[in-house]
Formats: structure tokens, sequence, C-alpha cells
């Protein structure tokens, strides 16, 4: 079922869980295919898998940091500055440098390997309560945003009783059927609440990474700062998160025969991850690139102050990088994907969203292995124009 609003840029389009025959057309083509970015201007669509990591791997030639920051046009400059600060999304070296040195050491496969008793305890209470719930319980409401929402708190510190409301002020926030006005308020109340909790942190530190930073870096961080890293820590770790693991159950639940190698052979999960992030590639795009002077992309002339999108899904599908690669295969040995980034702005927090897949799903497929589609998968309303790519519901059911 294809699910495209007009206003919606190409990059968006998909067709289902796989990206739109419009974007393979876009690949397949010489040059670049011109289109219109979210904030109404021009854009080049980047959709080739080497021209994409041309792109994401030069942040001197395609700026982060001069590129205007999705996904609105018209905001109040002053708002634009203040998302701006602290953000590594928004930044390129030598300020990205010095704010990823910081973080990086959080966010090692080692550091995260920490937080999997937490992530199995939380992974266990969102399954019982599915499972509470019975046949026809909704997975993203019972399982895939509660889990990526705790695990972001655990991770920040956010204190328990502070849950309920920030998790609705999340949810909130990221809601495309609000009006933007709407979800602007909820951002601002968000880095409201972030700064307040840098602030307690300060005075009282505890153990988590926001903690860290402050015992760590503190003279060298301003607040704003840190409301800025825990703003980004949340936007990645939250929809990215939720929808990874949303997407990836429907993935699974759609091909029979993949479901049941993964649930039958558990050792498998390390590699059928890598093939649902490839496959999946729930970002779109991320943040647009501008050329900082005049060069040449996939044989396409691009002059300075041009802005480009690569298309994660479309480079990820790319029969030249992958053989078959609109076929789903848990076996697959894939490595080099695209769907955490490429080069300095790779993803900082693969390693947690890594960690929760793999232990979301053999959990989920030990507890409910006869787990099945509740609606025709035709029925499924996909998010159209978020950050991440989504369904807002997946009924299941099982016996």
């Amino acid at each position: 079922m294809t699910e495209i609003a007009p206003q919606v840029p190409l990059f968006f389009h998909r067709d289902g869980l796989l990206p739109a025959a419009a974007l393979a057309a876009a690949r397949d083509e010489p040059g670049l295919r011109r289109t219109v970015s979210p904030f109404g201007q021009p854009i080049w669509v980047v959709a080739r898998y080497e021209d994409a990591r041309t792109v994401l791997g030069d942040p001197e030639l395609f700026s982060n940091d001069s590129a205007p920051p999705m996904p609105s046009a018209d905001d109040d400059p002053a708002a634009v500055d203040e998302r701006r600060v602290g953000s590594l999304l928004l930044s390129d070296p030598p300020e990205h440098t010095r704010l990823r040195r910081m973080l990086a050491a959080e966010f090692t496969a080692r550091r995260i390997a920490r937080l999997e008793p937490r992530i199995a305890e939380i992974t266990a209470r969102c399954l019982d309560a599915l499972e509470a719930r019975g046949p026809g319980a909704d997975l993203v409401a019972e399982l895939a945003d509660p889990l990526a929402t705790l695990v972001i708190c655990e991770l920040l510190g956010v204190p328990h009783g502070d849950l309920d409301e920030f998790q609705s002020v999340v949810r909130a926030s990221v809601d495309t059927t609000k009006w933007r006005a709407d979800r602007d308020v909820a951002e601002g109340k968000l880095r409201e609440y972030f700064g307040g909790l840098a602030a307690r942190k300060r005075t009282a530190p505890g153990d988590d990474l926001l903690s860290t930073l402050i015992r760590e870096h503190g003279d060298e961080l301003s607040d704003g700062e840190l409301t800025g890293v825990c703003s980004l820590l949340l936007a990645a770790g939250y929809e990215t998160s939720s929808s990874s693991l949303a997407m990836g159950a429907l993935v699974l639940l759609t091909h029979p025969a993949q479901f049941a190698s993964l649930r039958d052979d558990p050792e498998l999960i390390d590699n059928a991850v890598e093939e649902l992030l490839r496959y999946l590639s729930v970002v779109h795009s991320g943040v647009a690139r501008k050329a900082t002077r005049d060069t040449v992309v996939g044989g396409q002339p691009v002059a300075a102050g041009d802005l480009l999108a690569v298309s994660i899904p479309a480079a990820n599908h790319d029969p030249a990088a992958f053989a078959d690669p609109r076929a789903l295969d848990l076996t697959r040995r894939v490595r080099a994907h695209l769907a955490f980034g490429h080069g300095v702005h790779h993803c900082i927090g693969a390693p947690l969203a890594r960690r929760e897949m793999t232990t979301v799903f053999p959990a989920l497929l030990r507890r409910f292995p006869s787990l099945a589609l509740a609606v025709d998968p035709a029925e499924l309303r996909y998010r159209v124009a978020t950050v991440a790519h989504g369904v807002h519901e997946l009924p299941v059911t099982w016996s």
C-alpha cells in the first residue's frame, strides 16, 4: 500500500516497506533528480550507493552546519539557532568533533552492553503488557514506543516520577497528526524539561549519561549544549528506535520463512539485525547537506550553495551495491549499509539501536512463537513526512 502526501518530497516516498519506484528511477537515471525539500527549497536527491557515501563522507565539501535543519521552512531564526546548539547533526568539524568526542565514550559497544540487563528487563515488562492486552494488541503502543522511550530515559537519567509526563510530551512532539504549532509547543516543553534536568544533575549527579557528561566535561559544556545533546539523543533514540522495532516486526511477520528461521535459530540475530537495518532503512534521509563549492556528484554538476538529500533507502537498495536488494535475506552478510549514515556523522547511537533490536526480537519470538498480523497488511497506516518511516499501529495476534 503506497502512502504519499502531495507535499511530501521525493526522498520520503515509500511503497509500503520499500522505497518507491520513483526513487529507484531517480537512482537508475543519469545525474541526480531535482525535487523540493520539506522547507520549500530546491534540492538534489542522491540515490546511488557510491554517490551517497561520497556526500556523507565529505563534511568539508557537503556541510551539515550551513544547511537548514529539517523539517520546517519558516522557523524563527532564533529558534533555529537554539536547535543548533549542542546538535551533532547540525554542526561540522571542528565543533562537531568537540561534541562527539565527549559523547563517544558513552556509546561504545562495551558501555552499551552494561545497559543490556535493563533493556532486557524493560523488554520483558513490555511483553507482559502485550500479553495482558491479548490478541489484537498494538505492537507499537505496547512494545515499540514504550521500550524506546524507557531506554532513553534510563540512558539520560530521567526520574521514574517524571516518566508519564515525559512520555506524553515526547509523543506529542513527534505526532504528525498534530498542527506544527502544537508540536513546537511540545518540543519547547522538552527543551525546558531537559534544561531543568541538566541543572538538577549539576547539583546531584547520578550514574547516567547526562551526569557523566557533567562530571567529566561540565566546564566545557554550556546548559544550552547539554539541552541540545539531550534533545538530539531523544530524537535519535526514540522515533528511529521505535520505528525500527515496529517495522522490523512487521517485515518478519510478512516474511513467514524468515520469521521461522530467526525463531528457530536465535544465533542468527546479529546478522538478521544488519539485514533488517539495510532492508528497512527507516530514516529517509537525515539532515540536508549544502555544497560548499562547485562540484560534481554522480556526473551531475552541483553548484556551491545547492542542497543535497541522500536517500538512504534508495542507496541501501542499490543493486550495484547489494545483490537482489529488494529480497529480505537474514543470512545475507552485510555490514556496509548506510542505515546509520557514513563518515563523521555516522550515528553515535548505533550500538544502542543494535542492542535494542538484538534483545527485543528474540524475546518477542520466544514469547509469541505463533505471532501474526491481526489485520490485512494493506490496512496498515504508514506514517508520512516523519523523520523515520513507520506505522501508526501494528495489531498482532497469537494462539
